[in-house]
């Protein structure tokens, strides 16, 4: 048995184990698309470029859209 899917009392808790995994997926994705948009502004300052307006973005994992 998986101990992650099991809450405090040692029961199993699906709806709470699938709630932790999406946050903790959303994190991460938070955490990718901050080092992707860090390497793009980088990249524009080292051509001599400056982002003036939205960059829109869709993670192909999860299917979000980011503006």
């Amino acid at each position: 048995m998986d101990k992650n899917k099991l809450n405090a009392s040692g029961c199993k808790d699906i709806t709470a184990y699938e709630a932790i995994r999406k946050v903790d997926s959303d994190a991460r994705s938070e955490e990718r698309l901050q080092k992707l948009l860090t390497a793009i502004f980088c990249i524009c300052e080292l051509a001599g470029f400056h982002v003036e307006g939205r960059i829109a973005l869709k993670d192909k994992r999860t299917g979000k859209i980011w503006r």
